[in-house]
């Protein structure tokens, strides 16, 4: 377990990366999402591993990478993931797949995942956010319902601005200086 590990989670377009960002202004280390990395390799590379054509080996490339990143964060600071294991075992019963649930024992983050609920006026598709705000909805409780049955405690972060986002994240860790 990674007690200074914190997961920031939830539907797409909720505003995790914009919060991330705003996170990373503070004694913090941000680890960006794998899941829109993999998607922009796979179209810059022609390759099929998206969620539109072969999700099965999208959901493999999200959790091995998920997986590296944990084993390859090394510090003592509050790190924070967009997006942690969890999130890639809940993509993986949303498709109808299996995952190893052992996965979500094996690599612990801090008991505290803080998960943005579906926001419809900053929600935005784009070329690699394809899925409607009703499909941002399922995502949503699915991640919430995972997280949950993995043992962890799942934050509801307000639909508030960024910035207050970032201090309502920061004062639940018990952090409050800006850099």
């Amino acid at each position: 377990m990674r007690d200074n590990f914190y997961i920031i989670t939830g539907g797409p377009g909720a505003g995790k990366t914009t919060l991330l960002e705003e996170l990373s202004r503070y004694e913090v280390l941000c680890v960006p999402e794998v899941a829109r990395q993999i998607i922009r390799e796979q179209m810059d590379q022609g390759g099929r591993a998206v969620p539109w054509d072969d999700a099965v080996q999208y959901k493999e490339l999200m959790l091995q990478r998920s997986i590296e990143d944990y084993l390859q964060t090394d510090t003592e600071m509050p790190v924070f993931f967009d997006r942690g294991i969890p999130d890639a075992l809940a993509y993986a019963r949303l498709i109808g797949d299996i995952s190893p649930a052992a996965l979500a024992d094996e690599y612990r983050y801090n008991r505290l995942v803080f998960i943005l609920p579906p926001w419809e006026e900053i929600y935005a598709t784009d070329n690699e956010r394809k899925q409607t705000f009703e499909e941002a909805i399922d995502v949503f409780r699915r991640l919430e319902e995972e997280y949950m049955s993995c043992g962890y405690e799942v934050v509801e972060v307000p639909c508030i601005s960024v910035e207050e986002r970032a201090l309502f994240v920061l004062d639940r860790i018990g952090m409050h200086r800006k850099q």
